[in-house]
């Protein structure tokens, strides 16, 4: 009996739960990987994403070939190609990990009842989260929509159980036996190459012990650049919280929001293009091009916030502070729909994951789960003087600060603060 194990974002062959089920499973074994067209169709040809996911998928695949097999890897819509290459191969069950985006659930819905026409078993398994779906949920049945007691009875019901990894090396001669095929190349799909430039920070797992010191600090390599290899699997979950249990409780808290945000995305699907707390959608946004074209370009005035621009623009990075500034910003100081960042920020970032991105940025505009209250308006020249005193990372991002070149403020602060709260108020009491 042959069998499909699909790679989708778990780019590893160690501690992969999937991959490990597929192995013990009997079957001889068939890794694959489909570069999905719904979702690279909407991609610039330089997206750096791309090229980090295809290094991840020639590492792959020379770990399979090292063990007489191969990653058969094909681009176009997985709801074709899945139950074809099950029929190519002749393959009695597919597995793969799950995933929880609604485009995902949609997706592994459709191919589920294909595969399922044709008599094939089509298996997920939890390996992106520690919990996933209803494993945390409230005394009454119903999800946790505020982090602090989900966060609390998440650390409660964890044990060794749930942080186990799974040896899948010890069963690769379950691996199917072929002949390597070559890979298709970036260009064939319209992409270039050379657009990932490798991040000069590598991630670094020790930077964790004093993560809670750190983390704020933008000029420094404060934060453990993980988030990039956790979103593409390249890393494990289990092997991140295993450490940050060992060495920093504050690294653990932030693992535990991204839990918590792909049980929000699961259960509140709507907070994917829509504001979690309904309400908040009849917020009279500004339509203004030319300060959204500010806000992209770092050129707003506010050092702090054009030097996060700056950054994502040229790194597809940009730190985590700093993020919560820019996107503060934009919906409040200019009253921009939070819809806007979210998706320039889908567009830029590496490490972008649609659960925490919309987490993030409704969490900023006050509009989501647990957020900040709506008259909360960061103010990005205190931010800089806290986390930035010597303008160490400004000067590194925006060198002609200080200089004629630089631009005045688009927005007076007070002004902005002060119409902010008003327009959330008169909209929130009616």
């Amino acid at each position: 009996m042959k069998a499909l194990f699909w790679h989708r974002r778990d780019l590893r062959s160690e501690d992969n739960a999937g991959l490990y089920k597929a192995l013990k499973s009997g079957a001889s074994v068939i890794p694959v990987f489909i570069f999905d067209s719904n979702i690279l169709s909407e991609l610039p040809e330089n997206d750096k994403r791309v090229s980090f996911i295809y290094d991840a998928i020639k590492n792959l695949k020379s770990i399979y070939q090292q063990h007489g097999s191969d990653l058969i890897v094909r681009f176009g819509d997985p709801i074709d190609l899945i139950p074809k290459l099950a029929e190519d191969f002749n393959a009695k069950m597919v597995f793969t990990n799950r995933d929880y985006e609604p485009y995902a659930l949609d997706r592994d819905r459709k191919i589920f009842d294909l595969l399922n026409d044709r008599n094939i078993q089509f298996t997920g398994t939890k390996d992106h989260v520690i919990f996933e779906k209803n494993e945390i949920l409230k005394n009454d049945g119903k999800p946790y929509t505020v982090f602090t007691p989900y966060s609390k009875k998440w650390k409660e019901k964890l044990n060794d159980f749930y942080l186990s990894s799974y040896p899948t090396s010890p069963y690769f001669s379950k691996l199917e036996k072929c002949i390597p095929e070559p890979l298709l190349t970036l260009k064939e799909m319209g992409f270039l190459h050379e657009s990932y430039a490798k991040d000069p920070n590598e991630p670094n797992v020790s930077i964790i012990d004093k993560y809670h010191l750190t983390r704020d600090l933008p000029a420094i390599h404060g934060t453990s650049r993980l988030s990039v290899h956790l979103r593409f699997g390249t890393i494990s979950i289990r092997e991140l919280c295993r450490i940050a249990l060992k060495h920093n409780p504050t690294y653990l808290n932030e693992l535990i929001w991204r839990d918590f945000y792909q049980m929000i995305i699961y259960h509140f699907p709507h907070s994917a293009i829509n504001s979690f707390r309904k309400e908040y959608d009849s917020i009279r946004w500004e339509h203004n091009d030319t300060h959204f074209k500010a806000w992209c370009e770092g050129k707003t005035g506010y050092p702090l916030v054009d030097a996060g621009m700056r950054e994502l623009n040229e790194t597809g990075f940009m730190h985590n502070r700093v993020r919560m500034v820019t996107a503060s910003f934009l919906t409040k100081h200019l009253l921009l729909d939070w819809r806007l960042g979210e998706a320039y920020f889908a567009m830029k970032l590496m490490d972008f994951d649609l659960a925490s991105n919309v987490g993030g940025w409704q969490w900023a505009a006050g509009s989501g789960c647990d957020a900040a209250p709506y008259f909360r308006v960061f103010n990005p020249t205190s931010q800089q003087e806290k986390f930035d005193s010597k303008f160490e990372y400004i000067k590194k991002w925006v060198p002609e600060y200080g200089t004629s070149s630089y631009p005045e403020p688009i927005v007076e602060h007070k002004m902005a603060r002060e119409r902010a709260i008003e327009r959330y108020r008169s909209t929130l009491k009616k």
